[in-house]
């Protein structure tokens, strides 16, 4: 019986050291404020990142800026938004036109007020249903990034073409990793990411790259662009590129339709 009790009391020494033990440790979890009066809650004590030099939950940490999303595709509150069906004052004057509050695209480029390098883009195409020309110019334009870096628009869907000149390619360089492609006469978007060339002291340190949605379907990701693109061509970069460019949508004498075209620098 002695034994028992003892075996007991001892039991009950070791749960009493624990829960003193466990008690001291969540004492020491101190969690503080941001010191900019925030109310962010967070610690101090926890391991610094070395790749950001915060601690591990750091209030202190810049928090994200609010952005209100856009809804069904709409433009997000800190896009420019570069047509909303209304006008086209953020653009060069063209022989583009707006038709039922969606520009068609007419001879030659439509080109933007403003420069952009590092940015998100979203816009939304129609191809001409029927087809409109020959084979070569079904639905054919082009996105334009920094005015030298092609992304392709094309009816794909209808009419067969050089897998590197087909639409959501990066023209005469990269085919997209699918054909995501919507019949004439329906409404595809683009969503692009992309990062503008680096270059220094006259050389490039790092090419432009993209990532792209063709509706909604991924088709090119973190892909280097590896120089301005142009019809039989090589790319190279053979010259430095200024940081920021204008954006332009490349005519090729086909009424292709836009919508809803905004970007975000970033």
């Amino acid at each position: 019986m002695k034994r028992s009790r003892l075996i007991i009391a001892v039991s009950v020494t070791t749960a009493m050291a624990l829960l003193l033990v466990y008690s001291a440790t969540v004492v020491a979890v101190e969690v503080i404020q941001a010191k900019d009066g925030s109310g962010i809650p967070g610690y101090k004590d926890t391991p610094i990142q070395p790749w950001s030099g915060y601690h591990v939950h750091d209030p202190d940490r810049p928090a994200p800026r609010r952005v209100q999303p856009g809804t069904a595709g709409g433009a997000p509150s800190d896009a420019v938004v570069l047509f909303d069906g209304t006008n086209l004052s953020k653009w060069e004057t063209s022989q583009w036109k707006i038709e039922d509050k969606e520009i068609v695209a007419g001879p030659g480029n439509l080109t933007t007020k403003e420069s952009f390098g590092d940015c998100q883009l979203h816009l939304e195409w129609q191809a001409p249903n029927p087809p409109v020309g020959s084979d070569w110019d079904h639905g054919n334009n082009g996105v334009m990034l920094m005015g030298l870096f092609e992304i392709q628009i094309f009816d794909t869907y209808t009419t067969p073409l050089y897998p590197d000149g087909q639409a959501a390619s990066i023209y005469c360089q990269t085919p997209p990793l699918v054909n995501a492609c919507r019949k004439p006469g329906q409404w595809q978007t683009y969503d692009i990411i992309f990062f503008a060339p680096v270059f220094q002291d006259g050389k490039l340190v790092s090419p432009a790259r993209v990532t792209m949605l063709h509706n909604g379907v991924l088709v090119h990701h973190n892909q280097e662009i590896y120089g301005p693109t142009n019809h039989r061509i090589l790319s190279t970069y053979d010259k430095p590129i200024a940081p920021k460019r204008p954006l332009t949508l490349s005519g090729h004498n086909n009424p292709v339709r836009f919508r809803n075209i905004w970007i975000r620098p970033l």
